[in-house]
């Protein structure tokens, strides 16, 4: 099968690689650099679980093909990270019990990644809108929007604002 060479640029690193023209970044990042993060979930573009960013976009990684970000900074979920310190999204993700099995949160850490990058202080609506192309199975997302929430406060340095509960949760002691 004939191969192409790219010259990738992944998490501030340069990377060449040989792969078939089909490659997506998915299977570049997992199966080439090993960056096994990133998950592969649908194949189909439709649950968020792939997502990387691309040029500070987010974009689905088995949908985008590897030659297609040639020249352009490839970021995955393991560059969130600095050293020992984790991100606001991903501290505010465990602080919150926003991630219940794991295997989306890559995804929708990528996906809110990108959206407190342009918009520090997103509405809900626009929190809802960005994330509405990742799929969780485990959770309500009421404890993800908390989380995006809280995340975007700290990034802005401002305390986070307690979530607002509706009269159920409140009876309730708040949602699960």
């Amino acid at each position: 099968m004939r191969k192409i060479l790219l010259r990738l640029r992944v998490n501030g690193a340069h990377h060449e690689v040989a792969v078939r023209p089909s490659a997506t970044v998915l299977d570049v990042v997992r199966d080439t650099l090993h960056l096994t993060g990133t998950k592969r979930g649908c194949d189909m573009g439709t649950c968020g679980c792939c997502t990387v960013l691309v040029d500070g976009r987010a974009r689905l990684g088995c949908l985008t093909l590897a030659a297609e970000v040639e020249g352009c900074e490839v970021r995955t979920i393991e560059s969130l990270r600095e050293g020992e310190q984790l991100h606001p999204l991903q501290s505010a993700f465990a602080e919150c019990g926003a991630a219940q099995c794991g295997f989306c949160t890559p995804g929708f850490l990528m996906t809110c990644s990108a959206l407190l990058s342009r918009t520090p202080t997103p509405t809900p609506e626009q929190v809802k809108d960005a994330i509405s192309g990742n799929l969780c199975r485990c959770t309500g997302y009421t404890k993800m929007y908390e989380a995006i929430d809280r995340a975007a406060a700290q990034m802005r340095t401002e305390p986070a604002r307690e979530p607002e509960l509706s009269s159920r949760e409140a009876v309730s002691g708040g949602s699960r």
